[in-house]
């Protein structure tokens, strides 16, 4: 079970956003990966837990920060709740989309576990469905993945796998790279990880 902290900042400015600390875990069927994310002085703010099922879909979804939370899951493409912490002011959504992102890490890992993509293959497009703190306003957008490369490299734990991503903002046309080892992303923008107690999961 990795346990670790990634730290976050702005990938234009650099500026910090924080660090989120986090524990994931394989299992028969599926992933789960929970965090919480400190802001730069320290004081906690954002919490993601998310389930993936045997195939990568998202089974449950639960984001909070001070002022709204979201749940969420596939059904009917994806579909959620939005609300405050009072529950007074709830809307319900649903896209024809594929899965969830947002500002945690953790969504890197499950796109690219819905898509597992081959190497060279051409780009996949995915549709998915942006909640982004600290409103957590749904958006709707697209990307284009595609898996450039996998290397091998040997620790002192056995070998670990590095995936190299190319992922494309299709709206914008932003092209980017994802770092993944397993359940873990070694670099991507705005994503640093500082922290990790044990090796990554391996996806079966």
């Amino acid at each position: 079970m990795p346990r670790g902290r990634y730290s976050l900042h702005d990938p234009h400015d650099h500026a910090p956003l924080g660090e989120e600390r986090f524990q994931c875990a394989t299992g028969p069927t599926g992933w789960r990966y929970v965090s919480q994310l400190t802001d730069p002085s320290g004081g906690r703010t954002d919490s993601t837990d998310l389930t993936l099922d045997d195939l990568g879909r998202p089974l449950r979804l639960e984001l909070r920060t001070a002022q709204w939370q979201v749940r969420g899951a596939a059904l009917d493409g994806v579909t959620w709740v939005r609300t405050d912490p009072a529950g007074e002011h709830a809307q319900e959504g649903n896209a024809l989309a594929h899965a969830f992102t947002g500002a945690s890490p953790a969504f890197l890992v499950a796109v690219a576990r819905l898509l597992r993509l081959a190497p060279g293959a051409p780009a996949t497009r995915v549709r998915l469905v942006s909640f982004t703190p600290p409103a957590l306003a749904p958006r709707t957008l697209d990307r284009a993945w595609a898996l450039l490369e996998s290397e091998t490299h040997p620790t002192d734990s056995g070998p670990l796998v590095v995936d190299h991503y190319r992922v494309d903002d299709l709206e914008t046309g932003e092209r980017y790279s994802v770092h993944l080892a397993g359940d873990v992303v070694l670099a991507a923008p705005g994503i640093e990880l500082e922290e990790l107690e044990s090796p990554p999961s391996t996806f079966t």
